[in-house]
């Protein structure tokens, strides 16, 4: 990605342009037909702020001592989220409730802003995603011990800013970005040694724990193969849980319960699957998970020997990322800001890859198709906006999310086949920078 052109002023201009096409995209075509389809449908549009619930909630909490799990707080997040609290009765009504549906002790993350009006809070949290997500990446080449420079990261930040899930997720102010930011810092701060603060930032990541739980179980068995040296790891992701955990029984006693019950109904009234179980049936989809994370933490074993700062280690973490995206039990396109180290790595040491035979090059082809997908869509929907309608642009919306399913498999699929290729090689070979 970063290094497939030689001109780093060509690679930067190209970069600026495809993100600005799909910013153009959101602004003028996404956004408009889900305004003019709400009016048809009599549909409500509030805030519209993933935040919003999670922000309200945790005010609520911290200052009133109110549930943030009840029905009156569901009610009232509903108010502002939609504009109005949605009516069972009304077929058209969105079916997602937006309740709490988080662990309590995401308002400890959020304690500082319950005190500002959300008007000063949202476009506040908008500039820190941007910031957040633009230093991710940095962080996950830090991760992956790959020195670039500036020009490339620059472009792959335009790139990364400027892709659909991210700016999906910059629009809904989604907590999906938050936790790929600190995951793509914990990695960071453990590829520079810094155990102690890996563990820390890994434990705050459980705020969405369908994210987190995955590499949470790969690092602490990285701990486990090594203990006497990276036990500092372990002992800052407990004490960050214990504190946390406490901390929200203390203020919210019994709040799992509410927890377990709200995930419960979330998944009922919106009906949420993996990629997987939405190509496979749920039954199906849960039964490959199982054995694509068994085969992916024995294909990976040795990896947990290794040292952080080894390139295999970062492979090996990239291909887990890219699994927790594939079998998590929601497909939105925002989660898939975790692809991120995987196509990081495919253009690292891709070429190995590419060598191999006739079908990796063409699953290659096939993976960089899919991901380049949406701003080619995006691309041409801005230009066709100088010749045709606005309406009938925004008719064809859909565009650029047809790749949506197939590219956490795709992914997926490289990111293991460079990790296998990695533990045979030991030494894939890398791309220049």
């Amino acid at each position: 990605m970063i290094s497939l052109l030689k001109s780093p002023k060509l690679g930067i201009a190209i970069a600026a342009v495809l993100a600005f096409s799909m910013w153009f995209y959101v602004q003028q075509v996404l956004i408009p037909y889900q305004e003019r389809d709400a009016a048809v449908h009599n549909q409500p549009r509030g805030i519209l702020s993933d935040l919003y619930p999670r922000w309200l909630g945790a005010r609520e909490l911290l200052l009133h001592g109110r549930d943030p799990y009840s029905v009156e707080i569901t009610h009232e997040i509903q108010q502002g989220y939609y504009g109005r609290v949605l009516d069972p009765g009304r077929p058209e009504d969105p079916k997602d409730e937006q309740r709490f549906a988080y662990p309590a002790y995401v308002v400890f993350l959020l304690a500082p802003t319950v005190r500002v009006p959300f008007e000063i809070v949202r476009p506040g949290f908008t500039i820190f995603l941007v910031l957040l997500t633009a230093a991710s990446v940095w962080f996950w080449l830090k991760a992956l011990g790959w020195q670039v420079r500036l020009s490339g990261i620059v472009t792959a930040i335009l790139l990364t800013l400027g892709s659909l899930p991210v700016a999906q997720g910059i629009k809904l102010q989604q907590l999906s970005l938050l936790v790929a930011g600190l995951l793509s810092a914990c990695a960071a701060a453990v590829a520079s040694g810094y155990l102690t603060i890996g563990g820390i930032l890994l434990a705050l990541t459980t705020i969405k724990p369908q994210l987190a739980w995955l590499p949470a179980a790969w690092m602490l068995l990285w701990v486990l193969r090594d203990w006497p040296s990276r036990q500092r790891f372990f002992w800052g992701f407990a004490a960050t849980m214990v504190a946390l955990l406490v901390g929200a029984q203390w203020i919210l006693p019994g709040w799992i319960r509410e927890f377990v019950d709200g995930i419960g109904a979330y998944h009922r009234y919106t009906q949420n699957v993996s990629v997987l179980g939405l190509l496979l049936t749920p039954v199906i989809g849960h039964l490959v998970s199982i054995l694509l994370v068994a085969a992916t933490f024995c294909s990976s074993w040795r990896w947990l020997k290794q040292n952080a700062t080894g390139l295999g280690f970062g492979v090996a973490f990239a291909a887990l990322v890219a699994l927790d995206v594939l079998i998590a039990p929601m497909f939105a396109p925002y989660n898939q800001v975790l692809l991120l180290p995987a196509v990081l790595v495919l253009a690292r040491v891709g070429g190995a890859l590419w060598r191999e035979n006739v079908i990796m090059r063409l699953l290659i082809v096939l993976t960089v198709i899919s991901v380049a997908w949406p701003w080619m869509a995006a691309l041409g929907l801005m230009l066709a906006m100088f010749f045709e309608g606005g309406e009938r642009v925004q008719a064809a919306w859909r565009v650029p999310f047809y790749t949506t399913f197939i590219v956490p498999i795709l992914v997926f699929t490289v990111s293991a086949a460079l990790a296998v290729r990695t533990g045979r090689s030991g030494h894939p070979q890398e791309r220049s920078s």
